[in-house]
């Protein structure tokens, strides 16, 4: 849709104004602005020229309107501009890069005043000027109008970026300093397209209810999850890209072999038993995250201030979930003393954890594929690439021993083919980017990792990712005559392979402008809304406690935590001891940036600082 209302401030001569007027639609209103009074430009006559031919074509014309004030010069009713333009703004004389970035900084601040909620803020800058990757050549960050991060103070985010052509504006001459004849050089600029962020807003853990019998409890969503339980992405109604590829994936392999899908009425706290019990089951429980729930006798009202959530229908039944019993003890005693008020279980890390309950169903079909998907929840270190919450597919295949090898090579040999398929449909034609799919032996020399080797973000960006794994030591899980092969595969990281998706965060994004790029029926390749993102880099070291041992994986967790995710990476610089009393000193180094919303430095400075604080009380380590 055209946009209805424009608004161009610090025009110098309105030769822009009177240019871009005669491309607008009729229904288009255009305000065209200036800083200067009209004496100012009475010695200009193109000036004069252009606001006459302006008013002539009823165009609205304002002198003395500050861009860093603009509620100042709009009354409430008269706000609400679709587009805000802003060509080669300058401080004045010969102001260096800080207070042109002052200028920037208030002029988004002001914006948000009189901007529509889908609007765009169009601002160009000489050639180096912006500081982002688009210039060539690129200035260094200190050096630059930094325009990513002075847009991140008013809530914008960069959407697009491309050259500024004064040909495509017939009659435009761009203007000094005050309309100072010596004028700016445009070869080479860029036209920065802004729009609004999302808030940044600090997002308190939810409380779920969870009905066991007729009782009901209630647990607080860990603080490295708020906003990653409930999200209903493989829900029916659902067109987001984790259901596309896991709904592409079992449509593929239904043509192959006899399928069943198991509905994932689990629960997402596993039971007492864990299903398969190996060495690989013990690694993935060893990650989860555990949780205390309460007894609950209240009807739905928020605990703590957070939004309550009731998972009976949303999730799943919970009627059969059994808390573990105090030794000794019997369950009348137990229950008389409350001692169910309070137990500590962890949230799903696994599928895996389910096989051993698909199995043992009645209707269990030896033979057939039996698929079952769903969320599951695991601590991990922070990069781009690993998630503490992703959507898994479990692939369960049973068969006679006689028919092991058979079964096993057709079920790899059709998956190779499959994801195959998968990573190369966003290609262009001619295109040199590539995927291989590799299974690599595990050092048992049973099972396997599902490994794919993508150029998929760019050329220069091999990556070496594994996104499953196929489990087939599994051999007497139930009956000694039957064989069982388990493919565990991460819809999260395929998706992300599939339509070159280069953060996992952008999957769990609230921003509607997300699914926009997703058609149904077509595979194209993922274009972010928010371009060239700023990083901010903190150096934190800390003394360790002698007395207790210091956990990374719990570091990494914690800063997930208190950064709400904008830590991308932690870097581990170095360990001193002191020479005297012996104690031990680590250093890292956190880097912090968004990749769907505006991040300020203040914020991260504040987030920094309460990180501090935390790993002082939690790791019991002592900051230096």
């Amino acid at each position: 849709m055209a946009p209805r209302r424009l608004l161009l401030v610090g025009e110098g001569n309105f030769s822009f104004a009177a240019a871009l007027s005669e491309t607008l639609d009729p229904s288009t209103s255009l305000t065209a602005t200036c800083l200067q009074r009209p004496a100012d430009l009475a010695r200009d006559p193109v000036a004069q020229e252009n606001v006459q031919r302006l008013r002539e074509q009823g165009t609205e014309v304002r002198f003395g309107v500050d861009c860093t004030q603009l509620a100042d010069a709009f009354e409430l009713h008269d706000r609400e501009f679709d587009r805000i333009y802003f060509n080669f703004p300058h401080y004045g004389r010969k102001a260096g890069v800080a207070k042109n970035r002052e200028l920037l900084a208030k002029f988004f601040q002001s914006c948000t005043d009189v901007l529509a909620e889908e609007g765009e803020v169009h601002v160009a800058l000489c050639r180096g000027q912006g500081g982002t990757p688009a210039d060539k050549p690129m200035r260094e960050w200190h050096n630059s109008w930094q325009v990513v991060a002075m847009a991140a103070l008013g809530g914008f985010i960069l959407s697009d970026v491309y050259p500024f052509s004064c040909e495509a504006v017939p009659g435009y001459k761009s203007t000094g300093y005050r309309s100072q004849d010596k004028s700016f050089h445009v070869e080479g600029a860029l036209n920065h397209i802004f729009t609004r962020s999302l808030p940044f807003e600090s997002l308190q853990p939810r409380i779920f209810r969870i009905k066991l019998g007729d009782q009901w409890f209630s647990f607080p969503e860990p603080e490295a999850l708020v906003g990653k339980l409930n999200r209903g992405f493989l829900e029916a109604p659902s067109c987001h890209p984790v259901k596309t590829i896991n709904e592409k994936l079992i449509a593929e392999l239904d043509k192959a072999f006899p399928l069943k899908r198991v509905k994932c009425s689990f629960p997402l706290l596993p039971q007492g038993g864990t299903g398969v019990v190996t060495s690989w089951n013990r690694d993935i429980l060893s990650a989860a995250f555990w949780i205390s729930f309460h007894e609950d006798n209240a009807n739905s009202e928020s605990l703590t201030g957070g939004t309550t959530e009731d998972m009976e229908d949303c999730l799943v039944s919970f009627s059969e979930l059994s808390l573990p019993k105090s030794p000794g003890r019997d369950s009348k005693e137990e229950a008389h003393e409350g001692i169910y008020s309070q137990a500590k279980i962890c949230l799903r890390p696994s599928l895996l954890v389910h096989v051993q309950a698909v199995i043992q169903a009645p209707d269990f079909l030896p033979g057939s594929l039996h698929i079952l998907s769903g969320p599951v929840f695991q601590k991990c270190r922070i990069s781009p690439f690993t998630m503490p919450a992703f959507h898994e597919t479990l692939f369960i295949f049973g068969f006679s021993e006689n028919l092991k090898d058979g079964c096993l090579q057709s079920l790899l040999d059709h998956l190779k083919g499959i994801l195959d398929n998968l990573l190369t449909q966003t290609f262009l034609e001619g295109s040199k980017l590539s995927s291989s799919v590799e299974f690599v032996f595990q050092p048992n020399g049973k099972d396997y990792m599902i490994n794919v080797k993508s150029h998929n973000f760019g050329p220069d960006c091999a990556k070496d990712l594994i996104i499953g794994s196929v489990i087939t030591s599994a051999t007497s899980i139930l009956h000694e005559d039957q064989c069982f092969v388990f493919v565990s595969m991460n819809l999260d990281l395929l998706a992300m392979l599939v339509w070159s998706i280069s953060d996992w965060r952008m999957l769990w994004t609230f921003d509607n402008r997300f699914l926009k790029n997703f058609v149904p029926g077509k595979i194209e390749p993922f274009k972010s809304y928010s371009l060239y993102p700023p990083c901010y880099v903190h150096d934190i070291s800390f003394w360790l406690d002698d007395k207790k041992g210091f956990d990374e994986l719990e570091f990494h967790t914690l800063a997930r935590a208190v950064s709400q995710d904008t830590v991308i990476s932690i870097q581990f610089l170095s360990r001193f001891q002191h020479p005297k009393t012996e104690q031990v000193s680590l250093c890292y180094r956190l880097t912090y940036q968004t990749c769907d919303k505006a991040l300020t430095r203040q914020q991260v400075a504040s987030m920094q600082t309460q990180f501090r604080k935390e790993i002082q009380q939690q790791l019991h380590v002592t900051p230096r």
